[in-house]
């Protein structure tokens, strides 16, 4: 019996958005709620399923974190909350409230339903709709945007270890490509 070799893998980089692409990717987004929701994804760096699984009560101002229950390995974690993406949380909430859209304690994205949440499809979809209203001509998913916070905390202090220190989920593998990935964002 022939022994069988594994098959190599092309290794490809991952598709980054310049903060310009970013900037008219989230204003593109169909209404507040979508743009909200990028900002998230984008913002904190969090997965779609993370997004859409997130409450009104996990958002911390006093300690300006976003609390994500059961994430990837079923796991908690915390995850960093800026003053931008804070006011626009709050803006996106103001509205949805006053439209009786979002329930008390209930889900940051509620789906067209208030009781249930936005779905993943739902968010893929307006991220490309937003790419496509932007003239957007990469392939661009909410996946994208939760890897641009990497490149961009690294490329601003100029190291990979740093990385790899803030962002546990980064391999040490991809962590030592990402200088040459990136080298000054425009500005940054």
């Amino acid at each position: 019996m022939a022994k069988m070799q594994p098959v190599k893998l092309p290794r490809t980089l991952p598709v980054v958005l310049s903060p310009l692409e970013v900037a008219r990717l989230i204003a593109a987004a169909r209404n507040v709620k979508h743009q909200a929701a990028l900002s998230v994804a984008y913002g904190a760096g969090l997965r779609a399923s993370e997004v859409i699984g997130l409450k009104v009560t996990d958002v911390d101002s006093q300690r300006m974190t976003l609390r994500v229950e059961q994430g990837k390995g079923r796991k908690d974690r915390y995850a960093m909350l800026s003053p931008v993406l804070l006011q626009r949380l709050r803006t996106w909430w103001r509205i949805a409230h006053a439209q009786g859209r979002m329930l008390p304690g209930g889900w940051l994205f509620p789906g067209m339903n208030p009781t249930d949440p936005l779905t993943a499809r739902q968010l893929n979809r307006a991220v490309h709709a937003a790419a496509e209203a932007a003239g957007i001509d990469k392939r661009v998913s909410p996946h994208t945007l939760r890897h641009y916070l990497p490149f961009l905390t690294m490329s601003r202090e100029g190291r990979a270890r740093t990385g790899m220190t803030r962002f546990r989920w980064l391999r040490r593998a991809t962590a030592a490509r990402l200088p040459d990935i990136v080298r000054r964002p425009i500005g940054c």
